[in-house]
């Protein structure tokens, strides 16, 4: 039985979104979305890699998303009265719910593909 495309990381948790969103602060808000989706794409390859290998990814850790965003977090979380954190947030919940499903509608796709 092949996994649910969507479940291809491991589950995003409350300190994964903020770590993300702590990642994206420095960047021009141009990069963001960008930048988001190529942290979850590692996620979901180091995911893949642990899976199969049954230890982390060298480079980006064991399939969560902190994993991969912690490298480019710098200084202290901000407080929710920061504008610009918040929109980072907004943007991490935004893409995750896109991401999820984009994965399934291709898993769709494949599957009515195959009939």
């Amino acid at each position: 039985m092949r996994a649910d495309p969507a479940e291809l990381m491991r589950p995003v948790l409350h300190g994964d979104v903020v770590a993300a969103a702590r990642a994206l602060l420095p960047l021009p808000d141009c990069a963001r979305t960008a930048a988001l989706r190529g942290m979850l794409a590692r996620a979901a390859a180091a995911d893949a890699y642990r899976k199969r290998f049954g230890r982390a990814h060298r480079a980006w850790g064991n399939g969560s998303l902190m994993a991969v965003a912690l490298p480019h977090v710098r200084g202290a979380e901000p407080f929710l009265d920061d504008a610009e954190y918040c929109r980072c947030l907004a943007l991490v919940f935004e893409t995750l719910a896109a991401w999820r499903a984009e994965k399934r509608g291709r898993a769709v796709l494949r599957a009515r593909a195959r009939r």
